[in-house]
C-alpha cells in the first residue's frame, strides 16, 4: 500500500462524530413554516436523514438513535429538539434522500451486480419451544451500480427476492445521473433488452462487456458477436483479461464491504422504509470512501 498513514487516518475518521455532524446542522434542522392548510412538519427531511444515517452507520435501534442524537446535541451545545423514535419511523417511510453532486462530468465505467440482504424475522428457539411451523426465510435483493475509478456507489435499487437483475436494470439506471461509456456485468444481464435499455439511457456507442453463455450463437448485436468469437479463439480467461471483465471483482469487494460495515441484513421491516435504509447506507459508504481510499503500487 502506497498511502498507509493517510488510509489509516481515513479509517479513524469514519468513527469521528465531527465527520458526520456538520457545522450547519442547526440551520437546516427545523422545517420552515408552511403557508397552506394542513399539519406543520417540525423537522426537515435532512434532519430525519441525519438521524437515520447515524442509525445505519452505528447500527442502532430507533430508540437508541434518539438517545444518541440527544447526547450529540447536548455536547454541541445546540438548542434543538431531537425527533422521537416514532417520528423517525414514520418520516423514514418514503423519505427523499438528498443527493451529493459529482465534481466531474466525465463518462464512467459502470459495474452492476446484486446481492441478498436478510430481513428481520422470528427465532428458531421460539419455533422449537412452541411447535410452530417454521417460517420461510425472506430476503431483499440489493442491486448496485459501482464506479471503479472513484469507488462510489452511483446507484442502488432494493427489490424483493424474486425480481431478476435484467428486470431491475431500468429502475437502477434511472437513479444514475452521469454519462456511462462502459457497462460491465455478469451473464445474468446477457439479453437484448439490456442492450436496448443501455442505448436508450446513454449512447449507442456504449461498450457493453457481458460474458455470453457457453452455447451462445451470433445474433443482431455486433459487440456480443465479437465477444463470442474472441472466447472461441482465445478462451474465456484471456477474453476476460483483454476485455476488462476482471474489473467485476471490484464490485464484489464492494458488496463484501457493505456487509462488513453496514451488515448483511435490514433492520427495518416495511419495504418502503427498507428502501430508504438501503439508500442511506449507500450514501454513508460513499462518505467513507470520500475520506480516503487505499492506493497500491506494483512492486517488481
Amino acid at each position: 500500500m502506497a498511502n498507509t498513514s493517510e488510509y489509516n487516518e481515513s479509517l479513524r475518521q469514519r468513527g469521528d462524530l465531527t465527520i458526520w455532524v456538520s457545522d450547519d446542522v442547526a440551520r437546516k434542522w427545523s422545517s420552515p413554516r408552511r403557508n397552506t392548510r394542513g399539519g406543520q412538519a417540525r423537522y426537515t427531511d435532512l434532519a430525519i436523514e441525519f438521524c437515520l444515517t447515524l442509525r445505519v452507520v452505528f447500527r442502532l435501534p430507533l430508540r437508541q438513535t434518539q438517545g444518541f442524537m440527544r447526547s450529540i446535541v447536548k455536547l454541541m451545545g445546540l438548542d434543538l429538539v431531537v425527533p422521537d423514535y416514532s417520528t423517525l419511523s414514520r418520516r423514514g417511510k418514503g423519505l427523499k434522500i438528498a443527493e451529493n453532486r459529482r465534481t466531474s462530468d466525465e463518462p464512467i465505467t459502470l459495474i452492476v451486480d446484486s446481492t441478498g440482504l436478510k430481513m428481520h424475522g422470528g427465532y428458531d428457539w421460539c419455533t422449537e419451544k412452541h411447535g410452530e411451523k417454521k417460517r420461510r426465510k425472506s430476503w431483499r435483493k440489493l442491486h448496485i451500480g459501482f464506479d471503479p475509478d472513484t469507488g462510489e456507489i452511483v446507484g442502488s435499487e432494493l427489490t424483493t427476492e424474486h425480481v431478476g437483475d435484467e428486470t431491475t436494470l431500468p429502475d437502477l439506471l434511472a437513479n444514475i445521473d452521469v454519462e456511462v461509456s462502459q457497462f460491465l456485468a455478469d451473464g445474468a444481464y446477457d439479453g437484448q433488452s439490456v442492450v436496448d435499455c443501455l442505448v436508450d439511457k446513454f449512447r449507442p456507442e456504449i461498450e457493453i462487456i457481458v460474458p455470453p453463455p457457453k452455447n451462445a450463437i451470433h445474433g443482431a448485436n455486433s459487440q456480443r458477436n465479437q465477444h463470442i468469437d474472441a472466447i472461441a479463439e482465445h478462451g474465456r480467461m484471456k477474453w476476460q483479461a483483454k476485455a476488462g471483465y476482471n474489473q467485476k471483482s471490484q464490485i464484489e469487494a464492494q458488496i463484501g464491504r457493505w456487509k462488513r460495515v453496514i451488515g448483511d441484513g435490514l433492520q427495518l421491516r416495511g419495504f418502503d422504509t427498507q428502501t430508504v435504509e438501503a439508500q442511506i447506507a449507500s450514501k454513508a459508504l460513499n462518505r467513507m470512501t470520500a475520506l480516503g481510499r487505499a492506493t497500491y503500487e506494483r512492486v517488481f
